[in-house]
């Protein structure tokens, strides 16, 4: 998978975060290897451990600042000067989410998103890509530059999504049609030197004139490409995922559906090993039964997205999507007027709840679309996603049902016991 800027933080350095990063600083907490401290270790002890390798019963891992040294099972546990015991709890890598859009009545493009960082890192997201829809450059440019600030504190924001402007017109879903460009040379550089440090991901209609060339080019920049939003036939996305695309944005929305004679952009996905597919499990987008399909079609290849926009952990009501304003009714979200889906209010603890109660995923199956599956999409799966030694100190606490206990995200706790 392509990776993400080299100068794109992908784990802390045991500096404090932001004040984006979430409430409290837990007995997990230190100094990382980077400090010239000894860090401080915690050792946590769970019912189990899940993560894309299975599940692991009587296990526990040993947190030294904000990585995980050592992990285990049983009563061989090391000493450590912290003991979390979390009981029957499920202990799960922390989810990584590619593609949202804000949270908490909060945006994205927003002066300030505190909120939306906050209500997601309390569902478990530890690791958040934070996406941007359609608008002038200028707009984007300044957008950009308040996530880099933001991400240059808090080790938990991995950088920016431009899900717009490089979309279909005929397919541009929630976006603003008259903030839309075909990706030329210029357009394209503007962008790459507005993202300097920051831009993980770029989605783009590989139909447009100039499509392949501005593939190439952003893979070139270490910013990884996804196919979305787009009318293209089977032959174009092959192209683009062969000029190095390797993420399909949202599969099955904004864009054509699997036909017997025009399988189109989810055919193309889904036989090919090197893309990911981002799939929106809020049983609104797409069906349990569909949502099936694709975790068979392309095991290990499917990540669990939230496209949640500010309404994500608020009540129904008006709110805006960059320049569209979107009324949520009943928790489903649609551009004033119409039927159109305009984000969604997904949490990415409900989508692992439902991948195994309604998509057919084994527990281990889900979590790994939650963490490594988005990790290697980023380039990052050698740091981020999994309970092993060396990686992040990320971790979520679920119940037995699955529900959202505690958090630790570089070592911090971001979300206490609850009682």
């Amino acid at each position: 998978m392509s990776s993400g800027p080299a100068s794109v933080s992908g784990l802390g350095s045991g500096s404090g975060f932001g004040s984006g990063s979430g409430s409290g600083s837990g007995s997990g907490s230190g100094s990382g290897s980077g400090s010239g401290l000894e860090a401080r270790r915690t050792l946590v002890r769970a019912g189990r451990l899940v993560d894309e390798a299975g599940s692991t019963a009587d296990g526990w891992v040993l947190l030294a600042g904000d990585v995980i040294e050592a992990v285990g099972s049983g009563a061989d546990a090391p000493s450590a000067p912290d003991v979390v015991d979390l009981g029957d709890a499920v202990l799960t890598p922390g989810f990584i989410d590619l593609h949202g859009h804000g949270g908490g009545g909060a945006a994205y493009e927003d002066d300030t998103f505190d909120a939306a960082l906050a209500v997601h890192r309390a569902h478990g997201t530890t690791r958040s890509v934070l996406s941007l829809v359609a608008n002038p450059s200028a707009a984007l440019a300044t957008s950009l530059e308040r996530i880099r600030t933001v991400a240059a504190t808090d080790p938990l924001v991995l950088g920016a999504h431009l899900e717009g402007p490089f979309l279909s017109p005929d397919n541009r879903g929630a976006h603003n049609a008259a903030h839309l460009v075909d990706p030329s040379p210029a357009a394209v550089d503007a962008l790459l030197d507005a993202g300097a440090g920051v831009l993980r991901q770029v989605t783009i209609a590989p139909e447009l004139p100039g499509a392949l060339d501005a593939v190439r080019r952003f893979v070139d920049a270490g910013v990884a490409v996804a196919v979305g939003h787009t009318v293209c036939s089977y032959d174009q996305a092959r192209a683009a995922f062969d000029a190095g695309a390797t993420v399909l944005t949202h599969a099955c929305n904004a864009m054509p559906g699997l036909h017997h004679r025009a399988p189109g952009p989810i055919a193309a996905a889904t036989e090919d090993d090197r893309v990911t597919l981002e799939l929106i499990l809020d049983g609104v987008h797409v069906h349990p039964a569909v949502a099936r399909v694709l975790l068979r079609a392309a095991p290990g290849r499917v990540a669990l997205i939230t496209d949640a926009m500010a309404a994500a952990g608020s009540p129904d009501g008006s709110y805006a999507l960059g320049s569209l304003t979107v009324d949520v009714v009943d928790g489903v979200a649609r551009v004033a007027g119409t039927d159109t889906i305009a984000g969604s209010t997904l949490t990415q603890d409900a989508a692992l709840r439902l991948a195994v109660s309604a998509a057919g995923a084994s527990l281990p199956e889900a979590v790994a679309a939650l963490t490594s599956v988005p990790a290697s999409a980023l380039g990052l799966g050698d740091r981020l996603g999994r309970v092993a030694p060396g990686y992040a100190a990320d971790l979520v606490a679920l119940s037995p049902a699955l529900e959202v206990h505690r958090v630790w995200g570089a070592g911090r706790e971001l979300v206490p016991a609850r009682s």
